[in-house]
This record gives structure tokens, sequence and C-alpha cells, in this order.
């Protein structure tokens, strides 16, 4: 059975891109990290792998992984987007204090594109929601405090 890792790395090659060694570890931290990790911790993550890789190595695979479609980039209004390999139909749960990012997936939410293109006449390409508050390990800290 392949991986995802496998499946995109695939993907990639049958786009005509050369898959490098810093571009497998960065797609496959992606596939493997949970945290929607920013650019700088991927590449703190894999500096010590790969010293001669750059921060910007590391912003030009995530733009090639965007534009494949294998990674979604996450920008909630700071200055550090955030990228998430689970390109699924699903939305995000945000601590407001630590940052932590959680997955949840809600299947009625997919009629709200519908209702929306009836109301509005737009042609809908999708939507985005997040939901923000306190994770429960933040809860939990400041209860016993």
């Amino acid at each position: 059975m392949k991986t995802r890792v496998q499946n995109a790395l695939e993907q990639l090659k049958m786009s005509g891109v050369r898959i490098t060694p810093q571009r497998h570890a960065i797609l496959a931290y992606l596939m493997d990290a949970m945290t929607h990790p920013t650019a700088d911790e991927i590449y703190r993550a894999l500096e010590p792998r790969f010293p001669s890789m750059s921060v910007a190595t590391v912003y030009n695979n995530l733009k090639l992984f965007i534009e494949a479609g294998l990674v979604r980039e996450l920008t909630y209004g700071d200055s550090s987007s955030r990228f998430d390999a689970d390109v699924s139909d699903h939305y995000h749960a945000i601590c407001e204090q630590c940052g932590k990012i959680v997955d949840f997936s809600i299947p009625y939410l997919e009629s709200v594109e519908q209702t929306a293109a009836e109301r509005t006449g737009f042609v809908v390409r999708g939507h985005r929601m997040e939901v923000y508050g306190v994770c429960q390990a933040c809860a939990e800290s400041a209860s016993s405090k």
C-alpha cells in the first residue's frame, strides 16, 4: 500500500518536478505533522538533517506544493502562515492562548456553499471556517494556577 507521501511524490514527478532529498523531507514532514507548522518550524525541524538548506528553500517548496494542490496555506491575519497537508474539506479550532490548531469536520456545512450560491448568484469555489477558544491543555493549566 502506498503512503500519502509516495502518492504525492508520484504526482509531483508526473508534473515534471524533480524530487530532491530536501523536497521529499519537507513534504514528508508536512504530511506527518498534525500541528499545521509554519515554514520556520519546518526549517528548524529539518535543519539538523539538511544543514545547507535555507528558509527560502522551504518557502519555495511550500509554494510548489500549494500550486500542485498538495498543501493549503492557512493565514489568520498574523505574519506567519501555517501549512496543512490535509487538503480534504475540514475546519479548524484555534487556541487563542497557545496557537494550537485542531482539525474537525462537520459534513452538513457543505450545504452552506450551495445556499450561498443560490442566494448570491456566486460561483462558489469553497469556504473556510475557524472557531476560536482555549484548548484543553491551556484551560487545565489556567485552572491549576
